[in-house]
């Protein structure tokens, strides 16, 4: 397997997510961790490009980072937490896009069913 991430990328993944999660002014603690992550390849079936894939597993969230051989990054966080304004909705995950220096993101919403 390829090395992993540079750790200042990592981290910087890991605060935009819970950045995402504190804008809805909600809050997951200190998830996700850096350290914590695991590590497995990806190979692109297209382009056959080699990305490293870091997962969050086996705590109370689950989420899944990929980075891209170009620099890129898309991430996602389990959230799983009533929406603070939308009574309908929880909050199921964030998520993250960009390069390390740029990272814009998004909650991913769900209804309560009935």
């Amino acid at each position: 397997m390829q090395r992993p991430p540079d750790p200042a990328h990592g981290e910087a993944v890991c605060a935009a997510l819970r950045g995402q999660v504190e804008k809805l002014g909600l809050s997951i603690g200190l998830e996700p961790i850096w350290s914590e992550a695991s590590f497995e390849e990806a190979t692109d079936p297209f382009s056959q490009e080699i990305s490293i894939v870091a997962y969050w597993r086996g705590q109370a969230r689950f989420g899944k980072a990929t980075f891209f051989p170009d620099g890129r990054i898309f991430a996602e966080y389990q959230v799983l937490l009533p929406h603070p304004d939308l009574t309908n909705k929880y909050v199921d995950s964030v998520q993250i896009w960009g390069r390390p220096q740029k990272l814009r993101g998004e909650a991913v919403l769900a209804e309560f069913m009935s």
